[in-house]
């Protein structure tokens, strides 16, 4: 993946129109770390996947954080325990979310929470 600098990722921040979203990009840049989730959310919202649960299952392990860069699904099921960090969420998703005892925050959540991105995987 190619780097994109600190200047160029505040710019396309800046040009986004969701508040939420161009505070969570100046978040991210500020470490490097985070340059990855940075450069996937300044891009465009095309780029944005989203992906079902059933999916997020079978790529992970129990306890994991995973961030997605888009929206969540509620196709299949989770089987296990994990840390979810995702854009938005659709409504079924965060109830089945929720009933396995699994955890939903934003992203920029987890930027504040775990600033040296330790154990994460992203999904775009």
């Amino acid at each position: 993946m190619t780097k994109i600098s600190n200047t160029k990722l505040k710019a396309r921040a800046l040009r986004k129109t969701n508040p939420v979203l161009k505070e969570t990009i100046l978040a991210a840049r500020k470490n490097s770390a985070w340059n990855a989730v940075a450069k996937a959310l300044s891009s465009s919202t095309k780029s944005y996947s989203a992906k079902n649960l059933g999916e997020i299952d079978k790529e992970t392990k129990a306890g994991d954080t995973v961030i997605i860069i888009g929206k969540v699904l509620s196709d299949g099921e989770l089987s296990k325990k994990l840390r979810i960090c995702a854009l938005s969420a659709s409504e079924k998703a965060q109830q089945k979310i929720k009933s396995q005892k699994s955890e939903l925050v934003s992203i920029l959540e987890e930027i504040t929470k775990n600033p040296k991105a330790e154990g994460v995987k992203i999904f775009k």
